[in-house]
């Protein structure tokens, strides 16, 4: 997410990472790990989560370990909560599919659009409700990939 932070800015959205380390862990974490990854460290705030309240609100804090499972949230400025995802520790997040998640959502807000399966900007949106549903076929259809 530091790689590309300059790109969440570009589409007005912030990042925080948090976690139930201490500020202490965080520190060393970003001037010894993160600092020779990603040039000047990480350019976004770590929060502190240290008795997982945060984790416990958005229902992500594993209470057998006392810490806060990997996860990705879109909360938009009202503080809805418009996608999330909860991946276990060997997996990896993808950039690229949060930035796009990020686009999609933007573009809905702007547009009353839709972003099918697979979308990327530029490409055909929905433009017919969601609410009448036998109707979407004649708008879109998935792409092939054999």
């Amino acid at each position: 997410m530091a790689v590309r932070y300059s790109e969440f800015q570009k589409l007005n959205t912030e990042i925080l990472a948090i976690s139930v380390d201490s500020v202490y862990t965080h520190k060393v974490w970003n001037e010894i790990e993160l600092s020779n990854m990603v040039q000047g460290g990480i350019p976004f705030p770590m929060v502190t989560d240290e008795n997982g309240s945060i984790g416990k609100l958005y229902d992500v804090y594993d209470h057998a370990k006392g810490t806060n499972l990997r996860s990705t949230f879109i909360i938009d400025p009202k503080g809805y909560v418009h996608g999330m995802e909860l991946l276990t520790s060997p997996i990896g997040r993808s950039s690229e599919e949060i930035l796009r998640q990020l686009q999609a959502f933007q573009n809905y807000t702007q547009t009353g659009e839709l972003a099918p399966c697979d979308w990327h900007p530029g490409e055909k949106t929905i433009t017919e409700s969601i609410e009448k549903p036998g109707h979407i076929w004649k708008e879109w259809k998935p792409k092939n990939y054999n």
